[in-house]
């Protein structure tokens, strides 16, 4: 039997379609803020997500405050002290056949010649970890990252991401996956690290169009990223446009215009451009993937998203939810 392709679409973090909905606590550490209460916003986010018909979403990196924190001792047994409640948002999501995800900041980098900041990234990734494990969540609930610094000798880096990688604990590394650059460690080279560590890639098709030094066409891209993925697991992908919009910024009293780079995000997507990529995978009988739509309009930006392809290309919207 030939593949259906379905395509669910996801958003990350901060809701904009509700009032008063926030992904975390984000109080800072002299006013105690708690894992417990971000999971009391999450629960209302997936109130959310049930009435949009939403089943993807990635949650706040930051969900329990100041975790890892090397001088904040008092936060460290966050995980232990909401294992309940841990318990019943990861029932909650099952129940809404929502699949969550987690991508940390930019200070977690597997790649960095210093090998102190390497073993607080792979402290970070653990938490991580052991925060969607006491989820109870499935494979399908990844950890998102970047091969991280390194630029001035892209081999190195690689080498020391991959090495890195291979140290982290089994159920560590079931869980990352890593995405392509938008200046360096373009798809070639995250899946030179693939093929060493067998972390799937998660093709982001904005980085691609960005730093694609191969020039791969974006569907065969697609088709390679999707083949790193074990079969088990659902792919997933990022997807944005790029902001084209003139910014005027104040500083001191004085206006600034600030021309649009073609790697910041857009607010929007560009309907046609997502459904041109989507129609494709469709009629090449892709496996099903997910989309995380990496745009500033979030939860708003998808549901204007969907709509447009239900107007436009209303064969392919049988194929996305």
């Amino acid at each position: 039997m030939m593949n259906d392709t379905r395509v669910r679409l996801g958003f990350p973090v901060k809701v904009l379609g509700a009032p008063g909905l926030r992904s975390h606590d984000s109080r800072r550490w002299q006013n105690q803020p708690h894992l417990s209460v971000s999971l009391a916003y999450l629960r209302d986010i997936f109130l959310y997500l049930a009435r949009r018909e939403i089943r993807f979403y990635r949650m706040a990196g930051q969900l329990a405050p100041y975790l890892t924190h090397p001088d904040l001792p008092a936060f460290h047994n966050q995980l232990d002290e909401c294992s309940t409640e841990l318990a019943a948002i990861g029932d909650q999501a099952r129940q809404q056949s929502v699949r969550l995800t987690l991508h940390p900041g930019f200070y977690v980098q597997l790649s960095h010649p210093d090998a102190a900041l390497v073993g607080r990234s792979s402290v970070e990734l653990a938490a991580a970890t052991s925060l969607l494990d006491g989820m109870g969540l499935d494979a399908s609930s990844v950890v998102v990252v970047h091969v991280g610094g390194g630029h001035a000798d892209v081999p190195a880096a690689l080498d020391r991401f991959a090495r890195a990688a291979n140290l982290l604990p089994d159920e560590v590394r079931r869980r990352v996956v890593l995405e392509n650059g938008d200046r360096a460690f373009g798809l070639r080279d995250v899946l030179w690290v693939h093929r060493r560590t067998g972390i799937p890639v998660v093709l982001d098709t904005l980085h691609h169009r960005c730093h694609n030094p191969d020039a791969i066409p974006q569907l065969d891209a697609l088709k390679i990223a999707l083949a790193t993925w074990p079969e088990s697991v659902v792919p997933k992908i990022h997807v944005s446009s790029p902001r084209t919009a003139v910014r005027t910024l104040y500083r001191d009293g004085e206006a600034r215009v600030q021309m649009p780079l073609a790697h910041q995000h857009s607010d929007f997507l560009h309907p046609f451009e997502v459904i041109d990529l989507l129609q494709a995978a469709v009629t090449a009988r892709l496996r099903s993937f997910d989309v995380m739509l990496e745009a500033k309009g979030k939860d708003v930006a998808l549901l204007r998203l969907r709509e447009q392809i239900r107007r436009y290309a209303p064969n392919l919207a049988r194929h996305v939810q």
